[in-house]
């Protein structure tokens, strides 16, 4: 049975996600700062023994680490890494920005997907032609920027599009394909309600992309819904 970690599993986007792939007879570790939530427990319920909720902060690097020692315990591999876990400071504006958002989104958004990622690389290794998906945002394409808009976030997942290169760079040779994908503008608490995706829809879309991407989409900004490449 294919197994797969989902980080920021607790609301939006990805506990749709968690939802879908249990669907899909996927077996799911999900990491997220509050564990005790209702639908992940209706769902751990409706399926035993195929999805384990464990506590998981990305900005803590001791959280990552003690998220990844347990999962070794749960299972010998992992086939799909999704970092989902994010933050969006809403109402930033130029001349009244502060350095504590821009740091939490650095923090957050591009350095703990790294490093959740390489706490997980020896897991990652033990499956046959692991994933390792980015959840980015159009708005981190530098080429596409025209406004000035969520600096904290459009900068920080920019950030995590180099982490995506950096980490093909490094696991592409051992078989293992990281890409950063766009789901598009999503209808979560993140994205407001104005959102033209549904969550379901967005999930969907990103996971259907996610279980077709090979070594030679390594290092790429992909659009989940269509798999256009996105300029960096």
């Amino acid at each position: 049975m294919s197994i797969a970690i989902v980080s920021g599993a607790s609301r939006g986007l990805g506990l749709e996600l968690v939802a879908q792939l249990l669907a899909r007879r996927w077996r799911v570790i999900a990491g997220c700062r509050k564990t005790q939530v209702l639908r992940l427990t209706e769902l751990a319920g409706a399926r035993p023994g195929r999805l384990h909720v464990m506590p998981l902060d990305v900005a803590s690097e001791r959280s990552i680490a003690a998220f990844a020692g347990e999962a070794s315990i749960v299972t010998d591999h992992v086939d799909l890494l999704i970092n989902n876990a994010g933050v969006l400071h809403s109402g930033e504006r130029y001349g009244q920005l502060v350095a504590k958002t821009l740091v939490e989104s650095f923090t957050v958004n591009a350095a703990g997907a790294l490093l959740l990622t390489q706490a997980c690389t020896g897991l990652l290794r033990q499956a046959q032609a692991a994933r390792v998906v980015n959840v980015s945002t159009v708005m981190a394409s530098m080429a596409r920027t025209e406004t000035f808009r969520t600096p904290s976030y459009a900068m920080s997942k920019a950030a995590l599009n180099m982490a995506t290169r950096l980490l093909a760079a490094e696991l592409g040779p051992q078989g293992i394909c990281v890409a950063s994908v766009h789901p598009g503008w999503v209808q979560t608490d993140m994205g407001g309600t104005a959102a033209p995706l549904s969550v379901e829809a967005a999930a969907t879309a990103l996971l259907d992309r996610a279980v077709t991407l090979g070594l030679d989409d390594s290092g790429r900004f992909i659009a989940s819904d269509e798999g256009a490449l996105l300029p960096w």
